[in-house]
Order: C-alpha cells, then structure tokens, then sequence
C-alpha cells in the first residue's frame, strides 16, 4: 500500500489553479466583449465572416481544450514538489495569457508571444513523471 503525503507548499499549486480559473474567467469576459462588439450572436460559435472575433474565440477555446492537462499535471505533479510545479503553473498561465494578448491583436502568428508557457508545462510535466515513477518505486 501506498501513502501519499500533502506536502508542505502544496497550497501554492492550489492557489495556482484558483488563479488558473481567474485567467479563464478573463478569457469568457473578452470573447463576450467581442461578441456583443462585432454582433455574434449565440449559438454561432464561430463567424464565417469576422476572423478578429474568431482569433478571440480560439484564444479561449485553445485554452479550455488543454486546461485539464494542466489542472492534472498541476495536482499530480505538485505531490511532488509543490513549489516548482507551482512556479511551472504560473508560468503557463502567463504563456496563455500572452498567447490571447498576441491572438487579440488579430494577427494569429502573434499568439505565439504565450510560447514560453510550454516552460511551465513541461515543468509540471517532469514533476508529474516523478511522482508517478516515485509511487512505483523506481527511484
């Protein structure tokens, strides 16, 4: 039987992914701002006509459809070693939060200003790993 111990400094992964939901909840604001500014109106998900509406739709969109890998590795990984997986959390959240700023623009290639996010993701990434290989003995 495995034991699995909250570590000291978990609460920074848990104050990471509080964070987390703020930034999505920021993301909703805008495209709803777009939305009424440029008159698309629900259910369209996506304009045929309007690309600016659109780059704000998949800024967040782009988000939601890998929020749970980050919320997994950010609560796994953190078993581990909280701080670091925290501090990896951040940074992916700022990645998306520059990746929207950039997408916002209108011009797509500048989504990739969130790029550096990937630093935090495979942060979370290694710690996950670790942990799982730890749980099983194999180092």
């Amino acid at each position: 039987m495995v034991t699995v111990e909250i570590p000291a400094g978990y609460g920074y992964c848990v104050l990471v992914g509080v964070g987390s939901m703020f930034m999505l909840v920021w993301k909703s604001m805008k495209v709803g701002g777009a939305r009424k500014q440029h008159k698309i109106f629900y259910p369209t998900m996506y304009s045929p006509t309007n690309d600016l509406f659109n780059c704000y739709q998949r800024a967040h969109q782009n988000t939601l459809e890998n929020y749970p890998q980050f919320l997994t590795l950010l609560f796994l990984g953190g078993l581990y070693n909280p701080v670091a997986t925290a501090l990896g959390g951040a940074v992916w959240c700022a990645g998306r939060i520059a990746y929207a700023l950039g997408y916002y623009t209108g011009d797509p290639k500048k989504r990739m200003r969130g790029a550096f996010g990937y630093i935090g993701l495979l942060t979370m990434l290694y710690t996950t790993i670790r942990f799982g290989t730890g749980l099983l003995g194999w180092f």
